[in-house]
């Protein structure tokens, strides 16, 4: 071997050795760049992992409320109408003339009021008729009473025959006969001069006019001169389920008055308070249901007959019971619960037992005792066992209010 390849062959090898040292180097700086890659996730990860933590035990804002002990009506709820204790067809009674009508359409009128006037000529002289009869066979009756006593007299003396006197004595009650029908002919005219002024059979609202002055109407007229509803009494039918007729009937059988409310149609206010009537005598067998009535005094005209309520009856009062708002109930598969939030600030689910509610309060039978603070709002997003949130004062007592008014 020359001294020219061995030279050469020199420069081969030291130009191996270094790339192999480049090789090295690269190995070693991607190492370094895996390790501090690794080093960063990792004490990136152990700063981030305590906020984390806190992120699960962060406290959820909640409404709450205190249970109370109090009374709980317990009602009973059916849509009603409202119905008129009386609707009268006025008719008249007399054929005529309608002179004069006296009444407005839509007018509040009162038993007995003058309402229309039929031409009371044609029967003022009926009246007059059957007055000069009854004068007429009145005196023929007095002629007939003196001789029968003419003839009684006679008779005692022996001076007429049994017979003459038998026949003056039944010409007698044959007069009193003719003088009481004619008495008879004399009140049916006089009555129907009466029947002339037509006048209100009840108290109530009058409807629209159905006759208007000047025509000829007749006793037999099927539509009437026009309507009268009764406001004031006024009743309320509704039905319940049967299943609350024992307790109603047992509680109408005790005596007194059962209290009942008639609301509108969302039931956001109080139209008129009365009182249980009756109750019908069958359940209705499609509905299942029982129709009750009650009875309003109705002074400010606030039910209308056809009108659509709800009647609310009181049953009974739950007295001295624990109370909390309806919001404060939850629902699970295992059955109605409610979030008490301990000393701790902690939420605790406890079972209860409900019982009967008014508008947005209920009773709990148990799992609950008065003094206990229950969640109202932001149940959704609470476990047992999850840290609470408390609002200030003003603002809890501000969301009360609010979730009242709704």
């Amino acid at each position: 071997m020359t001294h020219g390849q061995e030279s050469e062959k020199g420069d081969r090898q030291a130009q191996s050795g270094h790339t192999a040292l480049r090789r090295r180097w690269w190995i070693v700086l991607a190492a370094v760049c895996l390790l501090a890659v690794g080093a960063y996730f990792y004490f990136t990860a152990g700063v981030k992992s305590p906020q984390a933590k806190q992120t699960v035990v962060r406290s959820s804002p909640v409404v709450t409320a205190v249970a109370k002990k109090g009374d709980v009506s317990i009602y009973v709820v059916g849509l009603g109408s409202v119905t008129p204790i009386a609707t009268v067809t006025v008719k008249s009674r007399v054929d005529g003339e309608l002179m004069t009508v006296l009444f407005k359409e839509g007018q509040m009128v009162s038993s007995g009021q003058l309402l229309a006037q039929i031409d009371p000529r044609p029967y003022e002289a009926q009246v007059t008729q059957a007055s000069g009869q009854l004068v007429r066979d009145q005196a023929l009756l007095d002629n007939a009473r003196l001789d029968l006593k003419r003839y009684q007299t006679l008779f005692e003396q022996d001076s007429v025959a049994k017979q003459q006197l038998d026949t003056q004595a039944a010409l007698v009650r044959q007069d009193e006969g003719i003088v009481k029908f004619d008495q008879g002919q004399l009140d049916n005219a006089k009555l129907q001069v009466t029947y002339s002024r037509i006048t209100a059979p009840v108290s109530g609202r009058i409807g629209l006019r159905l006759v208007d002055p000047g025509n000829i109407v007749h006793a037999s007229d099927a539509n009437g001169l026009a309507v009268i509803t009764q406001l004031q009494p006024i009743a309320v039918v509704f039905p319940i389920p049967e299943d609350n007729v024992p307790a109603v009937l047992a509680k109408m059988k005790s005596g007194g008055r059962i209290q009942v409310d008639a609301f509108n149609r969302d039931q956001s206010q109080k139209l008129s308070t009365g009182y249980l009537l009756t109750a019908d005598n069958q359940i209705d067998p499609n509905t299942g249901t029982v129709k009750l009535k009650a009875v309003f005094e109705n002074k400010d005209n606030a039910l209308f007959p056809g009108q659509f309520v709800n009647a609310r009856l009181l049953l009974d009062i739950k007295r001295n019971t624990t109370t909390v708002p309806a919001a404060a109930l939850q629902r699970s598969p295992q059955g109605t619960f409610v979030f008490i939030v301990k000393s701790d600030k902690t939420a605790s689910m406890h079972p209860v037992r409900v019982g009967p509610g008014e508008a947005d309060i209920v009773s709990i039978e148990e799992g609950l005792t008065p003094g206990d603070v229950v969640v109202v709002e932001g149940a959704e997003r609470l476990r047992d066992g999850s840290k609470v949130e408390l609002p200030a004062q003003g603002q809890g007592d501000n969301a009360s209010q609010k979730r009242r008014s709704k």
